[in-house]
């Protein structure tokens, strides 16, 4: 595998599960210093030990508070040197109905997917600056269309797919890279195993271009594509790794 990140430093926030995971590898396998950002700090020292802690650093961070997330990224730039690649991926969804959604659900839907991406852009921005690096956001197809009981998720996942495209304008003048990669239904080999998971699959699958499921390691290639000088000339584009599930209409199979 190439080793394109080889004496580059990656943030990767939500790291402790699931497609933060897969992100997380796949920099580790091109050669990156890890900083790993999540609430779980047994999950992230585990996944740092299996990363190698000479190159991967575990930081316990709670997205949603501004200066924790400061902190994180000042811890980060003081081990490595710096930091070249801010992927922002910490999130939550919301399934419920529209009527039964309280002020509370609505804030923390907002600042876990919205918020956290603003704070970790603003902490990381003087050390983006200099090393003339690039942010991924992780939104989903989910902010490209509208879903049933998501109406809370969808907003925030737009949000998220519009602040990537402004602030592309806002941050190309400095040289930095601005993206955002949009999945649909991902699972990991423990989820896709579980028993329910068949059946999910099989709700998708008419909808899609291509059958299956994503993998937090699809994911992750998407990721460190848009990170990468293969990418130097693309900012503010939404990539959907879904399948082709949002290069469709929505309409049903017209003919049978």
């Amino acid at each position: 595998m190439d080793q394109r990140f080889t004496g580059k430093t990656v943030v990767v926030t939500g790291a402790s599960s699931g497609i933060g995971v897969g992100i997380a590898r796949r920099f580790a396998r091109e050669g990156a210093n890890l900083v790993l950002a999540a609430r779980r700090k047994d999950r992230l020292d585990a996944l740092a030990e299996e990363l190698g802690t000479e190159h991967a650093l575990a930081v316990a961070t709670d997205v949603t508070d501004r200066d924790a997330v400061q902190a994180m990224a000042d811890v980060a730039a003081a081990r490595f040197g710096g930091i070249d690649v801010l992927v922002s991926n910490a999130g939550m969804g919301l399934y419920k109905e529209f009527a039964d959604t309280t002020t509370e659900d609505w804030r923390q839907v907002m600042t876990t997917d919205v918020d956290s991406c603003f704070f970790g852009a603003q902490a990381a921005l003087a050390h983006l600056e200099r090393s003339r690096g690039s942010i991924v956001h992780i939104a989903s197809a989910s902010g490209l269309g509208g879903d049933r009981m998501l109406s809370a998720y969808n907003a925030a996942k737009g949000a998220v797919v519009n602040f990537t495209r402004g602030l592309a304008f806002d941050l190309g003048p400095h040289g930095i890279r601005v993206n955002a990669v949009a999945p649909s239904l991902t699972l990991d080999a423990e989820l896709s195993g579980h028993p329910d998971a068949a059946a999910l699959i099989e709700r998708f699958n008419p909808r899609r271009a291509l059958a299956g499921h994503s993998t937090p390691d699809d994911v992750g290639a998407a990721v460190a594509f848009l990170a990468s000088t293969d990418a130097r000339f693309i900012t503010g584009a939404v990539l959907p790794v879904d399948g082709g599930i949002t290069a469709g209409s929505g309409q049903p199979a017209l003919f049978l």
